[in-house]
């Protein structure tokens, strides 16, 4: 259940530093954030997937590692990167 070239590609150009960037915070966070998403509109119809929730909890628990480290060393990064993409009200 991963993303498609196309809207991966998209999620990195509107949340990337500087041209290059592919790998920092913010990309990862937004990327993480888009498969989550993805992945709970699967659950909504196939309840009984449990193998796919187990890797949904898992992308949960590095999101929130990623999210806490980013507080942690630049908090206005963080407050910006929760407030575009929505997450932590």
């Amino acid at each position: 259940m991963s993303l498609s070239r196309e809207s991966k590609a998209e999620v990195i150009q509107t949340h990337r530093q500087h041209p290059q960037d592919t790998g920092s915070p913010e990309v990862q966070i937004a990327l993480l954030s888009e498969q989550i998403t993805h992945l709970t509109e699967h659950f909504k119809s196939h309840k009984k997937d449990h193998h796919s929730r187990r890797g949904l909890l898992k992308m949960v628990g590095v999101r929130r590692r990623l999210l806490d480290y980013l507080k942690r060393t630049d908090s206005q990064r963080y407050l910006e990167i929760i407030k575009r993409l929505g997450i932590r009200k």
